[in-house]
């Protein structure tokens, strides 16, 4: 009973204890000196017990002075005692590494049917399920969860005592990934097309989400440095093309990026352009989601939102059921984009934040005053640092990039002057525009060689690319096609033919008729028969 508290004791039990307690604590207060056999004899008749159980007593309230040590134990093996063998030890220790501590995760039934059947096939008498169950309990609640991949109850036993704080905005900016609980819709079909990953970042000090990124595409490097180029930048005018009316007044450099281990936080290129622009990174230790969570718990309040939506996934099967989610799903990525950006801008911002007590936006006005805004020193390189590229050939008719033609006034000098293929920067967000770099060094602007053309995203030209390409293909008639393919085979078979007849010329045809049965050569005729003349015939 040493580990329990009084208020887990049994009443009866306790009640004993009390009456034991007061007894022996009257008993050493009278008594200074050494206790004689017949005080102690006194003291048993006084509890009813025998004198070596009044010398135990005595004994542990020395010991304890308290009334729990007091507390009469229950009956049975002292705990951590083993009635097993060795060889039985060895079984269930060694079934439970094996089979039970695993990512296959195991159920531990199926655990006591594996060491049962262990035992009797070694000759043994199997233990008890009770027995084997105190053997796994035995095993670190953690360490168990570890080997068997169950993060929930890895993180609900991990102690947490230290915490991520910053004491301005802009001083730790964290950014991760997530695969929206959604399915979005094609532009023009309004088919599903599959689930979007967004990207978001977020003011560790302010709890501000300072810009995100949505994509059709995995996360990489390009998803990072656009949701950082977002956050970055003022955004009033993103603002204003999504018809959005809320301020969003968060902009500048942040001193730290507090990403994950992922591949794309960590390509040479991203390293070094936040180098560049004097931004730390910041990488959480691998397999230590807690060092995130900030981030994570506002992930994990934006997908909550994306349940109230057509099309969504939920959490989980339990909470999906019967859902269909691809047949109701109505949201275009650019649908979806703005969703999100309302939600952050009108609810999220202007919410009470549960670990701040406040809302988010008026800690950052607190601070906007004294925040030491640091914008790139040029906006232009730092744009092009970060954005994705390719090589093109400059044609006479400009540059040709996704299917999409560009062209500026510019790059006339440099059309035919040099082989070598220039680099084009571009931005998926936006393909109306791209920035090519002459042979001279010097990047120019070049938009649509056709003004009239909207500006789209590149999964918008793409997949009006692959709608064009898929229209062709139905419209192909395979059987006038295969026809009108043997029809020219025959021409040619013929034409052949033909020319080869009139270049052989006409002692070549004369020959050629006697050959075949005329009188121009004795071939095919047999000579050992008498050849019938005309005067000889009546």
């Amino acid at each position: 009973m040493s580990d329990a508290f009084p208020d887990e004791v049994d009443e009866a039990l306790w009640d004993e204890a009390c009456r034991r307690a007061d007894a022996i604590r009257d008993f050493l207060k009278s008594r200074t000196g050494r206790m004689s056999v017949a005080d102690v004899a006194l003291l048993a008749t006084e509890l009813e017990i025998s004198q070596a159980t009044a010398y135990r007593l005595i004994k542990l309230f020395r010991a304890g002075g308290t009334v729990m040590s007091l507390v009469e134990r229950k009956p049975g093996r002292p705990g951590g005692h083993r009635v097993l063998d060795d060889r039985r030890e060895e079984i269930i220790r060694t079934t439970i590494s094996r089979y039970y501590l695993t990512r296959n995760r195991a159920s531990f039934t199926q655990l006591v049917r594996d060491v049962q059947t262990n035992c009797i096939s070694a000759g043994l008498r199997p233990p008890h399920r009770r027995t084997i169950k105190a053997r796994l309990e035995d095993i670190d609640l953690q360490k168990r969860a570890k080997r068997r991949g169950e993060a929930k109850i890895v993180k609900n036993t991990r102690a947490v005592p230290g915490v991520l704080a910053a004491s301005r905005p802009l001083q730790i900016v964290q950014v991760d990934h997530t695969k929206a609980d959604i399915f979005v819709v094609d532009e023009e079909t309004r088919q599903p097309i599959g689930r979007p990953w967004l990207t978001l970042a977020m003011d560790v000090c302010s709890r501000m989400v300072t810009g995100f990124y949505l994509t059709m595409d995995a996360p990489s490097r390009l998803s990072t440095s656009l949701c950082l180029l977002h956050s970055v930048f003022d955004k009033s005018a993103w603002l204003r093309e999504r018809e959005i009316s809320e301020a969003w007044p968060v902009a500048g450099l942040p001193d730290t990026l507090h990403v994950d281990n992922g591949a794309d936080f960590r390509s040479q290129s991203f390293k070094r352009g936040c180098q560049d622009a004097g931004i730390a990174i910041d990488w959480r230790p691998p397999g230590e989601p807690r060092f995130g969570g900030h981030i994570e718990r506002l992930i994990g309040t934006q997908m909550g939102k994306l349940h109230l939506l057509p099309g969504t996934t939920f959490s989980n099967a339990q909470e999906l059921g019967e859902y269909d989610s691809k047949r109701h799903a109505a949201l275009t990525l650019r649908e979806l984009e703005r969703y999100i950006a309302l939600d952050i801008v009108g609810s999220y911002h202007h919410s009470i934040h549960g670990s701040l007590g406040r809302p988010p936006i008026a800690v950052w006005r607190e601070h906007e005053d004294v925040i030491p805004l640091r914008l790139p020193q040029d906006r232009m390189r730092f744009w092009l640092t970060f954005l994705p590229e390719q090589e093109r050939t400059l044609r006479p008719t400009g540059i040709h990039l996704f299917g999409l033609r560009y062209w500026s006034a510019a790059l006339t000098a440099d059309v035919g002057r040099s082989n070598r293929r220039l680099l084009v920067k571009y931005d998926p967000r936006d393909m109306a525009r791209v920035f090519v770099r002459r042979p001279s060094g010097n990047f120019v602007e070049a938009r649509y060689a056709d003004v009239t053309l909207p500006s789209v995203t590149l999964h918008e030209a793409l997949a009006a690319r692959r709608a064009l390409l898929t229209k062709g293909r139905r419209e192909l008639d395979t059987r006038t096609i295969v026809g009108t393919a043997v029809e020219q085979r025959k021409l040619v078979e013929a034409a052949v033919k033909k020319t080869a007849f009139a270049r052989r010329g006409p002692a070549s045809r004369h020959k050629t008729r006697v050959e075949d049965g005329g009188w121009g050569s004795l071939r095919g005729i047999d000579s050992s028969k008498p050849v019938a003349f005309d005067e000889d015939t009546e």
